[in-house]
């Protein structure tokens, strides 16, 4: 059975830095797409980094050179480093995840994926 529990939102100011854990259970990397979706109120989750089974990386352009996604197969822990941050990336972030297949480059939406970790608040004060 396929579990997501993130971890390691909070404050922080605008220029600061956090990074946040998804501790999987149940997914093997090598068979699961994995991503980082984030949620403002009123709006829909958007994605904000993904990860290929073949370690290939995409980022939303609003998080291109200051957000990196990263995982530890040893670990079976999927991270977000987040750097430079802004007032506009306070979200609640979430992780998810389905069978490579299921999703891909090609269905990246909040739609296309099964599984969904209960998310992490990240606030930006400026």
């Amino acid at each position: 059975q396929v579990q997501l529990v993130e971890s390691g939102g909070g404050s922080v100011q605008a220029g600061g830095s956090l990074r946040l854990t998804c501790a999987t259970f149940g997914v093997t990397f090598s068979d699961y797409f994995m991503a980082w979706f984030r949620q403002t109120p009123g709006k829909e989750r958007e994605m904000v980094a993904a990860l290929d089974t073949d370690g290939s990386t995409q980022y939303a352009d609003s998080a291109k050179d200051r957000f990196t996604i990263s995982k530890d197969g040893t670990n079976h822990t999927l991270y977000l480093q987040m750097n430079s941050l802004k007032s506009e990336d306070t979200a609640v972030y979430y992780c998810a995840t389905d069978l490579y297949g299921r999703v891909g480059w090609a269905a990246i939406t909040e739609a296309d994926f099964s599984y969904w970790g209960q998310g992490t608040q990240v606030t930006v004060s400026s």
